[in-house]
Order: C-alpha cells, then structure tokens, then sequence
C-alpha cells in the first residue's frame, strides 16, 4: 500500500465520520483517531473499530499544537454544516504540518478555501474541500466522457436520495438555500432560481424510474463554467425519493421564500424527526445522474447520460468515500497535489468507484 498514515477524523462519530471511519479502519497501514466535542462517545465508537479517541472541538485554540503532538498525518473534518465556518481547523493542520480533508457541500466555503493555496504549498501539504459526491465524483464522471465531445456544452446533475433521513448538520446545510436564491448558468446567462424549487422530474433507470428533483445550491454551479470554459449550462437538482419528504420541504421553501419563515435552522430537529418516522415507507433506492450534451468530433450533437444506482440504503456511503479514496491515494506515494483546492478533478471515475466496491450499485452510460 506504500506508507503509513495517522489520521484524524474530526466528527468521527457522526453518520457520516462512521462510514469514513469503518472503511479506514479495514486499511492496515491507516492507525485511526476519531475526535469530537463528545469523548463519552468518541470513546465507545472508537472502541468497536480498534481506533484511538480524543476530545477535539472545532473551536478550540489548540488545534495546531495538539495535531503536532499527536502526530496526525490526515484531518478529515466532517463537523458541518460548512456553511458560515471560517477555515480554522484548515489553516491549524496546515500550522501542524498535516493533509486536510473535509465533506463540505457550501459554495462559498468550498470555492474560498482557494485563499488558503499559498500557505498550503509553503508547507507541502493539500488542503482538499467537498470531497464527496459534488464535485469530486460529477467532476470525475465529467473529465472521463469530456474526451468523446468536441464541444462540451450542458452538464446537468441530479441526485434523488432514499428515504434514509439524514443527520441534522446536513438539514441545516439545506436550509442555507432551501427558498433562497440560487444563481445558475442557464443558455449562457446566469438565471436566479430557488432554493427546493423549479421541480423536475428525471427517468433513472429501474428500478429507480421517474424521481423529482429541485434546485440545490452546490459547488459545481460556480467551479464547473471556470473549469470547462465552453459550458453554456450547469445545472444541479436533488430529491427524495419518498415523495411526501419531497414535496414537504417544496412547501417548506415556499414559507422561507415568502417570508413566514425567517429562521429556518429552528426547524432542524422538527424536520430530522418527520423524516426519520416515515423511513418505514421507503425502498432503499437512490441515484445520480450526470448528463452532457454538446458537439461530438465530426460536429454532430451528443447527449450522454451517466447514472449511479444504489440499492439497500447503500447511497448514503457514496459522499463519503471521496475522503476515503484521496486517503488511499496519498498511501501509495504516486499522489503529489499540494495547496488548497476543491476535490474537482483530484480521483478519476475509476478511483471513486473502486471505493465503493463491496456496496450495492450499479452504472449506466444512456447515449440519448
């Protein structure tokens, strides 16, 4: 596997840093500390994985010091929402000589943490944000088909989720948008859409069939037109697949984007409790799409629809292991990108899919 590495995840016993962890803990060379502000339970997961647990708040001002001190090669950081954080924990592992990592799926704090870049190469290390399922595997999924095309013009992603409720840090994210504006490069022009609005529906292929969607604020919106200059449309949509969740939060946006609801973020606990009761109605399905459109080589129009399908609740697993795969790849010493980045571009298709071997899924390319 190439060298060994002692890495930190901070939120190591939240739903997400437990998939990270437990899929970690199974790489021999990789020697785990799970870390939060709760050691009771930092302490009872480590437990069941052979890690080491340690008390680590995001806030406090010993962060550097005490990665140094524990000799943490890797900080994956998966303490949301993102939203509203400064970059503290990053410059501190910077400060500490150590490799970054975080899930986070705000735009600002994804495309910002490029003022970090300097300070990042002075040191040698990379400080990688929103490693997950936008950009890291869309931006893959992207640059393995961008090759067929002569000109890339559209690229339309969408996520339909199932029923599997998620954690309240990931609600809260939600609402940062949820009926608020969102800017969208649509036909060339940057078109002002909403929050859980301009509902869609998308065919996956079965057993998903057809699933809402609506627009979602993501990363991709802003890094995908600087990335690919010939795009004249980026557009991202996610859903649920349990319809009454779906159409709940639709009407959620409405009462935040009328003003009857100011302060959204009240409802987190109201809402991650709504959506864990009605789990039982769901299938365990979900899916992501990526479609392209533009010119292929002898000038003729090209569409190609790729799609992820997961079965048995397995598609909670895949924003995860983006953190997972860049860990793996700095291990085997051929991975040299250092400074502060987004994950676009940073694993192929083929890398993230590797990791996500052992879980119930399957591909499709549509040409259309």
């Amino acid at each position: 596997m190439g060298v060994n590495m002692r890495v930190l995840i901070l939120g190591g016993y939240g739903n997400f840093g437990k998939i990270i962890a437990q899929r970690l803990s199974s790489i021999a060379s990789v020697e785990l500390v799970i870390a939060g502000r709760n050691i009771d339970k930092a302490k009872l997961f480590a437990s069941k994985i052979n890690a080491d647990a340690m008390l680590l708040d995001a806030k406090q001002k010993n962060i550097a010091s005490t990665l140094k001190e524990q000799k943490i090669d890797v900080l994956i950081s998966t303490a949301g929402p993102f939203q509203g954080q400064d970059y503290y924990v990053a410059e501190s592992a910077i400060a500490a000589g150590c490799h970054y990592i975080d899930l986070a799926d705000g735009k600002a704090f994804v495309c910002g943490i490029t003022q970090l870049n300097e300070l990042a190469k002075n040191v040698g290390v990379l400080v990688c944000s929103g490693a997950s399922s936008v950009p890291g595997l869309s931006s893959a999924v992207v640059n393995e088909f961008l090759p067929r095309f002569s000109v890339l013009k559209k690229v339309m992603i969408g996520i339909s989720t199932s029923e599997k409720a998620p954690g309240r840090a990931t609600i809260n994210s939600l609402f940062d948008y949820c009926g608020k504006p969102i800017d969208q490069l649509i036909d060339g022009h940057w078109v002002k859409r909403y929050g859980w609005q301009k509902l869609v529906y998308h065919k996956f292929t079965e057993p998903l069939g057809y699933r809402p969607l609506a627009a979602c604020d993501i990363p991709d919106l802003t890094l995908f037109p600087r990335q690919y200059k010939t795009l004249e449309t980026v557009s991202f949509s996610a859903g649920t697949g349990l319809k009454l969740t779906h159409y709940g939060t639709w009407f959620f946006s409405w009462l935040i984007r009328l003003g009857i609801i100011r302060k959204p973020q009240r409802y987190s606990r109201w809402m991650h409790k709504a959506a864990s009761l009605v789990e039982f109605f769901g299938d365990g399905r979900s899916g992501m799409h990526v479609t392209l459109s533009g010119l292929d080589h002898e000038a003729k129009p090209l569409q190609l629809c790729w799609e992820l399908i997961a079965l048995n609740n397995d598609g909670v697993n895949i924003p995860c292991l983006a953190s997972v795969a860049l860990v793996r790849k700095m291990m085997t010493g051929c991975f040299s990108s250092v400074g502060a980045m987004s994950s676009m571009g940073l694993l192929t298709l083929d890398e993230y899919l590797e990791e996500l071997k052992g879980l119930t899924f399957t591909t499709h390319l549509k040409e259309l």
